[in-house]
């Protein structure tokens, strides 16, 4: 991987430390330097009115054209719900073989389906959508195998199912070891 690294973009407010755990965890994963930085943006562009949530193609399309200089990957980290038109939801979204991805936590939240408040949970979830979003931006398309963070997740059970990491089918595909 090149030297270059990973950049996590905040949109919103998210614990200083829970980010560091999600960067610490990317970097390993794709063997680079990951740096982390604030931004704001006016989101109220972004929403749609009649589905009550946010585009994620316009999201990720305002992600991919701002400046970050040196940096090879970005992602944006959201709390709003995303969708994309032919989706009800979305927890993340990347461009294939691109440099930018966007991923939110808002729908990985345990309050979300009537369930307890689980801050270690949330944080293991988001981990798993980042590097998934991460790894498209790599070239990596939805692996069958099923502990891989590259399979394809419709609902939180299927995260929660998944590891962190990359099968070393993943890992061989885009040159890790």
């Amino acid at each position: 991987m090149s030297e270059s690294g990973i950049l996590l973009i905040s949109h919103g407010h998210f614990e200083k430390d829970f980010l560091e755990v999600i960067a610490r965890d990317l970097a390993k994963e794709f063997d680079t330097g990951v740096d982390i930085e604030e931004s704001y943006l006016d989101l109220s562009e972004f929403y749609d009115p009649t589905r009550r949530q946010y585009d994620a193609n316009k999201l990720l399309a305002e992600i991919e054209s701002s400046s970050s200089l040196h940096v090879l990957k970005k992602i944006g980290l959201f709390r709003v719900d995303l969708f994309i038109p032919i989706l009800t939801y979305i927890f993340g979204q990347a461009i294939f073989k691109g440099n930018a991805g966007v991923a939110s936590l808002y729908r990985l939240r345990n309050e979300q389906y009537g369930m307890e408040k689980d801050e270690i949970l949330l944080l293991d979830r988001f981990k798993k959508v980042v590097i998934h979003e991460i790894g498209h931006t790599f070239g990596l398309i939805h692996c069958h195998i099923p502990t891989c963070v590259m399979r394809s997740s419709t609902y939180v059970e299927d995260i929660d199912q998944k590891s962190q990491n990359l099968c070393n089918k993943c890992r061989n595909e885009i040159g890790l070891q």
